[in-house]
């Protein structure tokens, strides 16, 4: 064997065995193709952080957009990042991805704005305007509801997390005013009707051995769905907090605080809802 075909084998083997030591090395996330062709107007908008997808329908319906100085109301239009679109007379294009998680402290709406001038989510985010201004929340949480919220300008990522195919598991953690019986737990496991429907709980347990502490997980997203469930057992809820969303957790986040998802957060919230993952 010649000197060079010796040292190179040598090489190899050294290189094996630190990756033996040390693990393989860690490969780049691909990165998210670019944009360049039509998308649906309601995307364009989820994109540049005005609403999700849902709520922008809601705001080319009522009129509110203009395409290239033309009013649009048609849900089906498709635009380009070359077309000049305004909401509001307020232009809007798509802008970089942000994702924030907030502790959400009690007596605040899930909005971005209230016209009641009651404190919103957003005043808990002390983030520059500019920033600040591109974010909203990914579902909601009635007032009184404490916990994980995500914002967001994803709006491809938000409207996945909330649509039902995907299934994204949330954890509550219910305080009752009366303790909840072992037969009532089971009724939660096996579903309860409410008035849009039957609903139950994915896993349930009390915390603690206490019976007016229990801990709910489900996949859905209804309105008020959680205090509605203990409701049509007879039972007032006295606290509720979310303490996981689609597998993030208040892990020294104090209530009202909030703080930028790292890297492999955003990531693995992407891969839960079929999205690429972003090179950072």
């Amino acid at each position: 064997m010649s000197n060079r075909a010796n040292a190179k084998d040598k090489s190899t083997r050294r290189r094996k065995m630190a990756q033996r030591r040390h693990g393989r090395p860690k490969t780049e996330a691909p990165p998210i193709p670019s944009e360049t062709g039509p998308m649906r107007l309601n995307r364009f908008m989820a994109k540049a952080g005005i609403a999700s997808r849902r709520e922008a329908d809601s705001i080319i319906v009522k009129g509110r957009v203009r395409v290239n100085g033309t009013t649009v109301t048609e849900l089906g239009t498709k635009v380009s990042p070359e077309d000049d679109v305004t909401v509001d007379g307020r232009p809007v294009s798509p802008k970089s991805p942000l994702y924030v998680l907030l502790n959400k402290p009690k007596n605040t709406i899930t909005t971005k704005d209230d016209e009641k001038g009651r404190a919103t989510v957003m005043d808990a985010v002390t983030l520059p305007e500019g920033e600040k201004a591109s974010l909203f929340p990914v579902g909601r949480l009635d007032r009184d509801t404490t916990g994980i919220l995500l914002l967001t300008n994803d709006g491809d990522l938000a409207h996945r997390l909330m649509h039902p195919r995907y299934e994204v598991e949330k954890l509550y953690h219910v305080t009752t005013a009366e303790p909840v019986k072992p037969d009532q737990i089971d009724r939660l496991r096996n579903g309860v009707e409410l008035e849009d429907g039957p609903a139950k709980a994915d896993h349930i347990s009390y915390v603690g051995g206490d019976h007016k502490r229990v801990a709910l997980q489900i996949h859905e997203g209804r309105n008020r769905q959680v205090r509605r469930m203990f409701e049509a057992l007879g039972h007032t809820v006295k606290a509720l907090e979310r303490s996981h969303y689609a597998g993030l957790n208040l892990n020294d986040l104090r209530r009202g605080k909030w703080r930028k998802l790292k890297p492999h957060e955003i990531n693995a919230l992407r891969r839960k809802v079929k999205l690429k993952a972003i090179m950072f």
